[in-house]
């Protein structure tokens, strides 16, 4: 099983901000004024936040309506350049605060508050990557989601 090496650097503020440029640009994509709106919008959510919350978000804060389906296409760009990860359960995405960093994920999501907490396990996600391709899959890509209670909420 491959362990994959892992560069846990977290970013935040500026940082991630220029990360997530420099990750985007050095994938061959633009950094648009609007692109830059959708992630500086996601990174302010501490909880999975969907499409239509960020497209309310930003009609606000711009005076102006901002179609869903646009956020839609550009979340779907920042998960295939490791800007975000999408919460399939949830049909949410969460800022990826180490874009330089591809991985696996794991979240637990709190079924609750709605709280993600990323967790790395390499065991658990190559195990299932060899399945993937003991199947006869390529370019397998392990989604893990846990569902239950955080602990504030269990208490």
């Amino acid at each position: 099983m491959a362990v994959h090496a892992h560069d846990h650097t977290e970013h935040a503020g500026e940082d991630l901000l220029d990360a997530a440029r420099r990750t985007l640009t050095e994938a061959g994509e633009q950094w648009t004024g609007m692109r830059q709106s959708v992630f500086e919008e996601l990174a302010t959510h501490e909880k999975p936040a969907s499409a239509y919350d960020i497209a309310d978000n930003l009609s606000r804060t711009r005076g102006k309506r901002v179609a869903p389906n646009s956020v839609y296409r550009i979340l779907d760009l920042f998960v295939r350049t490791n800007l975000a990860n999408r919460i399939e359960s949830a049909n949410a995405y969460l800022v990826n605060t180490h874009p330089g960093c591809r991985h696996d994920c794991i979240f637990v999501i709190c079924d609750d508050c709605g709280k993600a907490t990323h967790l790395d396990d390499d065991r658990v996600t190559g195990a299932l990557r060899t399945a993937g391709q003991d199947a006869g899959f390529a370019d397998v890509r392990p989604v893990v989601e846990l569902r239950g209670l955080c602990q504030r909420c269990a208490a």
